[in-house]
């Protein structure tokens, strides 16, 4: 689903990273650890055509998303990607429901019954009318969620999604991501400092200036694609 290859990137004439080649399969889900300021967010961005890169391709399904025009790219993401933000980016002057649907009605196909449905799943489904500053960090990142997977596309992208949270509410946004990306077969890619979120993942990668290298799996792990059909049974219903 995800075939990046010789990604090499600079800030301020000192290199970030460079020789970075990644592989996600569809229903797979790769955390990657590194350093402060290793360029983790940069990679995200660069995956996601959000961010200009040295060297390197970004093939994802069929398509060359190095090789698209802006305005292409952005039409490309608003199909085809789940961005989930650490700083959630949930639009304050939306309601919930029309956070969560703004991609289905960017790609001209709003769907009010979808939107109500994800909210059902991640747990909000009585507050689609309330306004974003009412809810807590946990709720607001559900939120967030539930807008990057509403029009189900095939690579998720999550920046940190746990950093603003509490460890409980930061492993229940982990089983919730999780479940409901490997349910839709979407390749995701994680990028975490924290080591229990990485232990979800089907592979764990740290980033160096030199590449992307195999991390041991953090214990307590799941097994490569052991969770792939698991629900977070922790929501209302399951």
């Amino acid at each position: 689903m995800l075939h990046a290859t010789g990604l090499s990137k600079t800030f301020a004439g000192q290199p970030l990273f460079a020789g970075v080649h990644l592989r996600v399969q569809a229903g797979e889900v790769v955390a990657v650890l590194g350093e402060s300021g290793m360029g983790k967010s940069t990679l995200l961005n660069a995956l996601a055509g959000l961010e200009p890169l040295d060297a390197g391709r970004v093939v994802v399904g069929s398509t060359d998303v190095t090789a698209l025009a802006e305005a292409d790219c952005a039409h490309w993401r608003r199909t085809q990607l789940g961005f989930v933000f650490q700083a959630f980016h949930v639009l304050p002057h939306l309601s919930v429901a029309h956070n969560v649907g703004l991609p289905l009605l960017l790609a001209g196909r709003p769907d009010a019954a979808r939107v109500q449905a994800m909210l059902e799943r991640v747990g909000l489904g009585g507050l689609g009318g309330r306004a974003p500053r009412t809810l807590s960090g946990g709720q607001l990142q559900r939120v967030a969620i539930a807008r990057a997977l509403v029009h189900a596309p095939p690579l998720v992208l999550a920046d940190e999604p746990t950093g603003n949270l509490d460890p409980t509410t930061g492993g229940h946004i982990i089983d919730l991501l999780l479940s409901e990306a490997r349910a839709n077969a979407a390749a995701v890619v994680l990028v975490t400092h924290s080591l229990s979120a990485a232990a979800r993942a089907d592979r764990v990668l740290r980033l160096t200036t030199t590449g992307l290298v195999d991390e041991p799996a953090p214990a307590g792990g799941a097994q490569p694609g052991a969770a792939a059909t698991a629900q977070a049974d922790w929501l209302p219903g399951r």
